[in-house]
């Protein structure tokens, strides 16, 4: 009774009634072929004849239709959110600007540092959508939303050109900030608007320089600059400035803060004398502008927009957004993959798809 079952009997079988079988012959208890249940039963088991599995092919489907299920549903919430923020909030996306049949109010943000980043907030982004406006005989006027504290005074100097040779009106509708470089470049507008709490102006210019080296010293740290000039490192920040540095880099600020003096001035219909006596570095408040000569008038982006169009002529137009191209389903897959995102961060994200040198 206790003799293992002849192989010759799995002839026939598949491979896997043979690994099954293989551990109990392996394996030998000891006990009487009777005494051994679980054996029996298993081995009962490996004499079935196996049936081939094609559940692979139902679980290739599965997913081949959940993804089909996940395109469409992410393609049409882009579209849906897109078409709702277009008609909430008065603007248009990419398509809708290239296929303006009526006179249109073109807006473009400028939001955060200004620097060379590409953005709105740069002046290559700045040019592109002015560019874009102008060659659109649809747009007739352009309203700049500002929320900016400044940045880069040569990136503010170069778009405050670009407003400046604009063709066609700028009005300028400033939110909780339009100061430094980003006033620099709204001074150039037709009309500005500020709210009545808006910090703008703050005319002037900063260059900061840090010394290191007292701290350096404490942690028994020591550098050597190898230079081609003994002032070659006077940025680094591993030594204190000479006075004749400081009397240079003192001279650089004041060259281009008479540059943007002069920008404002002219911008502003403002002497020289006005403007520096404004030149404080500091910032006004929305009343407080309109009463020095800085702003125009107290008022939100509607009543910037509906001046704008009084500048144009228009008595019905049409408001889009100008802005650069993206591809907001891109956008999201990244943010997918690249983050933990609950349920409610991606409906938000689906919610949402429709800022070195002289500082100014």
């Amino acid at each position: 009774m206790n003799q293992q079952p002849d192989s010759t009997r799995l002839n026939g079988f598949s491979d896997n009634a043979n690994a099954q079988y293989a551990p109990y012959q392996a394996q030998p208890t000891g006990q009487p072929y009777w005494q051994q249940p679980t054996y029996g039963a298993q081995y009962a088991a490996a004499m079935q004849p196996q049936k081939k599995s094609r559940g692979w092919i139902v679980a290739l489907v599965a997913v081949v239709l959940l993804f089909a299920f996940l395109f469409a549903t992410l393609a049409s919430c882009n579209s849906v959110m897109m078409g709702a923020s277009s008609s909430m909030l008065g603007t248009g996306t990419q398509s809708a600007v290239d296929s303006l049949s009526e006179d249109a109010v073109g807006v473009i943000t400028i939001d955060g540092t200004i620097a060379y980043d590409g953005t709105t907030a740069s002046p290559e982004g700045l040019k592109a959508q002015l560019d874009r406006a102008e060659n659109n005989p649809h747009i007739k006027v352009v309203v700049l939303r500002v929320n900016s504290g400044g940045g880069t005074a040569t990136a503010g100097e170069e778009m405050a050109c670009y407003v400046e040779g604009f063709s066609k009106p700028i009005v300028v509708s400033s939110a909780s900030m339009n100061a430094s470089a980003a006033y620099e470049i709204s001074s150039q507008a037709d009309y500005i608007f500020t709210a009545k709490t808006t910090a703008i102006g703050a005319i002037g210019t900063a260059m900061q320089v840090t010394d290191l080296s007292g701290l350096l010293d404490k942690l028994g740290i020591t550098i050597e600059n190898i230079t081609s000039a003994d002032s070659k490192d006077s940025s680094y920040g591993t030594r204190p400035l000479t006075e004749e540095e400081r009397e240079y880099y003192q001279s650089m600020v004041d060259v281009i803060n008479e540059t943007f003096m002069e920008t404002v001035a002219s911008g502003r219909s403002l002497s020289m004398e006005q403007v520096r006596a404004l030149a404080t570095g500091l910032t006004y408040t929305g009343i407080e502008a309109v009463q020095n000569g800085l702003a125009d008038e107290i008022g939100t982006r509607e009543d910037a927009i509906a001046k704008a169009a009084e500048l144009a002529g228009m008595r019905t137009y049409a408001v889009v957004s100008l802005e650069p191209d993206s591809d907001d389903l891109s956008d999201l897959v990244g943010l997918l993959s690249s983050s933990k995102m609950s349920n409610e961060d991606v409906i938000e994200r689906l919610k949402e798809l429709n800022g070195n040198g002289p500082q100014h």
